[in-house]
């Protein structure tokens, strides 16, 4: 399409904003699910149906990095800003502060998960890369998690199968890098799923089990079967699952 400079210089960062909007909205459900007793996926399945909203970009887990939904939407802040569209500043701010804020809640779950205290802990974080299938890490929800738990005592194992290499350069005094999944899992306790590769999904639950120091695995990104990995006597966490009082009396077809 032929448009004005001001449309098309508006156009990206306005994608990519609205894109973030999405997985923001669903992490800020997932935590209403928490409370509630419900289950993050069932929910995003049953919008995914609706077609106006539509599947992608609505997976809960530790919130969205890289280059291009952070960049966009800050961009497009930036924009409203000094354009007086406060509407627009406040609502962006507010995506930006829930994906943030979704890296934290998963390091406090971490912590919860080694009693509170992180410090003197060996924590696995398995992946580095924002995603599965490439070694980009700009904004990496992984390593900021892993760089906050270490920066508060624990010692911290982190692989990846292709992004090990460039965030070892990026912090290598503060992590410990190890590119086979099984050797960075020895002695862990917890483990944290923080990029779905399918080498992680693949790994099997009971000989994981026996090299680390404690079967506690923190999906972030709700990739796991929990069911097999409970039944290999994990204690498994999903992010949006919730354990708290169920609303209504039964569960019920949407």
């Amino acid at each position: 399409m032929a448009t004005n400079y001001a449309t098309a210089e508006l156009a990206k960062v306005a994608a990519n904003a609205f894109l973030a909007l999405k997985p923001s909205y669903i992490n800020a459900a997932g935590e209403m699910c928490e409370q509630a007793g419900a289950d993050v996926l069932e929910l995003s399945q049953a919008l995914g149906h609706d077609a106006r909203i539509g599947r992608r970009y609505l997976q809960a887990g530790v919130g969205f990095g890289g280059g291009c939904l952070p960049k966009g939407l800050r961009s497009f802040r930036t924009q409203a800003q000094e354009l007086g569209v406060e509407s627009l500043d406040e609502l962006l701010s507010l995506v930006d502060g829930i994906n943030a804020d979704a890296r934290y809640r998963a390091a406090e779950a971490a912590a919860r998960m080694c009693g509170g205290q992180v410090a003197g802990r060996r924590i696995t974080v398995l992946g580095a890369a924002i995603k599965p299938h490439t070694d980009d890490t700009r904004d990496s929800p992984a390593l900021d998690m892993a760089l906050q738990l270490a920066a508060e005592g624990a010692e911290v194992t982190v692989s990846d199968p292709q992004a090990g290499g460039e965030a070892w350069l990026a912090h290598p005094p503060q992590l410990i890098f190890h590119p086979d999944a099984m050797e960075a899992l020895r002695g862990a306790e917890p483990t944290m799923l923080l990029t779905e590769w399918p080498e992680f999904r693949a790994l099997d639950p009971a000989d994981a089990a026996a090299v680390v120091a404690r079967p506690a695995m923190l999906d972030g990104r709700n990739a796991l079967d929990a069911a097999s990995w409970r039944a290999a006597g994990w204690d498994y966490r999903g992010i949006g699952k919730g354990t708290g009082q169920l609303i209504g009396a039964a569960r019920a077809a949407v």
